[in-house]
């Protein structure tokens, strides 16, 4: 167990090196094209890091998720069209927003189970999606183009690709820092606990609701951040960052990397988009080819992208002992 999580944290170290350095290997290709890719995958990374959270740890299949991403994405569009461009401000709104829709319709949504949380999760997504959609003064169904990316305490510090690249990576470091931390703390593992039997928490003194709550609205307030950085990247916010689908891909990216690693839904981000790109290079009915793929991972892939590689891994370790 010591030699696997050891080489678990060699991994993910590996892995965010491999993400610090990737802007120098970017100048000698097509550079803008390769850092926009890049900080693309860090941010879906956020979100599918946070959906993990609730997914992987407390069993929690929200195909609502999105709604977050929009909450901050608007959070950034509706500020700035008020002449609100820092981004220390958007981001401390969409997080208390976040928190708070979070807190409520959870507090509904967590009294239920399976497929009928799913649903009410959906519901509840959708409803919002629909809500962003009606706000004409934003631009409704057209979405709100950014005069610019935000700034930061009065100066353009994100309107340099490089810089933002490192910002993103940074948000993304802190919030995979926080969340191995709150897993490996007694909250993650009563959260754990509830997964496994809910019922055996109850009867030892814990109340899952009560967790559940609390990892559902840190969970939402990651991905409202993820939301800000997006909406900043593609200088533009519509409705579509809320919808049913893109929560959907969201869900993708936690099982293509593996559900309750942490650092899969990294890797499950990054594979997701990279063939998304690909794909649609060699076809427009790209997901006819991709969601085969995904069934085939479903089926034999077990424990996704960082399950297969921490069987090689270990493969090789018994090989080296042999």
């Amino acid at each position: 167990m010591i030699n696997g999580a050891t080489g678990r944290q060699r991994g993910v170290l590996a892995l965010f090196v491999l993400l610090a350095v990737l802007p120098l290997a970017a100048r000698f290709g097509a550079e803008s094209f390769l850092l926009s890719v890049a900080t693309r995958v860090i941010l879906f990374a956020i979100a599918a890091l946070s959906l993990d959270l609730i997914l992987g740890f407390g069993a929690l299949v929200s195909f609502g998720h999105a709604a977050f991403l929009g909450i901050g994405a608007y959070a950034v569009g509706i500020l700035s069209s008020h002449g609100v461009t820092d981004v220390l401000v958007q981001a401390g709104v969409a997080l208390i927003v976040a928190a708070a829709f979070a807190l409520a319709t959870g507090a509904i949504s967590l009294r239920t189970k399976g497929v009928y949380y799913i649903m009410i999760s959906l519901a509840f997504g959708q409803m919002l999606y629909f809500l962003a959609v009606s706000l004409s003064a934003y631009g409704g169904d057209d979405g709100i183009t950014l005069a610019g990316r935000s700034t930061v305490a009065g100066l353009p510090l994100l309107k340099n690709a490089y810089t933002f690249y490192y910002v993103a990576l940074g948000a993304l470091a802190g919030s995979y820092l926080f969340m191995h931390a709150l897993v490996g703390a007694r909250f993650g593992r009563v959260l754990i606990g509830t997964r496994e039997n809910a019922e055996r928490m109850r009867a030892i003194g814990f109340e899952p609701f009560r967790y559940q709550l609390t990892a559902y609205v840190i969970s939402g307030m990651i991905c409202a951040l993820a939301g800000v950085l997006l909406a900043n990247q593609a200088e533009f916010v519509s409705p579509a960052y809320m919808t049913w689908q893109r929560s959907g891909e969201l869900l993708i990216m936690v099982i293509l990397g593996g559900v309750g690693t942490l650092y899969g839904p990294i890797l499950g981000a990054a594979a997701y988009l990279l063939l998304e790109d690909g794909l649609s290079h060699v076809t427009e009915h790209w997901k006819m080819m991709f969601g085969p793929m995904l069934i085939l991972i479903v089926l034999f892939g077990r424990g996704g992208i960082a399950g297969l590689i921490g069987r090689i891994a270990g493969q090789r370790h018994e090989a080296g002992h042999g």
